[in-house]
């Protein structure tokens, strides 16, 4: 009798700062950059958490609840991203929030599993929406910020990619139940301000 085939448990992540996500397609794991865009990171990392306000799409009004919690995967662009992170499940959702793009030359859309700050278009609107790539974007470097980076699961971005859409909406959106946060190792030590 043939022995059944063992899945590979996944390699140990190396120290850092990981946002968890689990969808209903499976669960996927992401790096952030908290060195390389302290604001977008804060922001992603407070959001997911609830620790800082945001506006309720119904009562429009400022609540600090975990924001990426029971949300859906509501726009895909087949071959290109999947987004999340409105409270409505529209790209239109205001949360109240915008935070200032970080650009940085390394940090390019050269692959999928990009994770980055959605904005409505213009410098310095992004907020609380995100997105991930399903495979290179050159032409979006310099448009959004790129926090993260997919380091386990990306088979899971990838096979919610490939649902069938209508007009970039998923006929049957994936789920994505939370994010969570977590740290690896040590936390990184604050930079030394510089004496003026």
């Amino acid at each position: 009798m043939a022995a059944a085939a063992q899945t590979p448990a996944p390699s140990p992540l190396p120290n850092g700062l990981y946002a968890v996500f689990s969808t209903s397609a499976g669960q996927f794991i992401a790096k952030l950059y908290e060195k390389d865009t302290p604001l977008a990171v804060a922001n992603f990392v407070a959001l997911a958490q609830g620790t800082k306000p945001w506006l309720d799409p119904k009562t429009h009004a400022p609540v600090r609840r975990p924001l990426y919690d029971n949300l859906t995967f509501f726009r895909i662009r087949p071959g290109e991203m999947i987004q999340s992170g409105s409270a409505d499940n529209t790209t239109t959702h205001n949360c109240g929030i915008m935070i200032r793009d970080e650009f940085l030359p390394g940090l390019r859309f050269d692959r999928a599993g990009r994770l980055a700050v959605a904005n409505a278009g213009g410098p310095d609107t992004g907020g609380c929406q995100f997105f991930i790539t399903v495979g290179p974007m050159p032409s979006w470097d310099g448009k959004y910020t790129v926090f993260g980076t997919v380091v386990q699961g990306l088979d899971v971005v990838e096979q919610i990619g490939r649902a069938p859409v209508h007009n970039e909406t998923p006929l049957e959106p994936v789920k994505l139940n939370n994010v969570s946060i977590t740290r690896v190792g040590p936390e990184q030590p604050e930079k030394p301000k510089k004496r003026k």
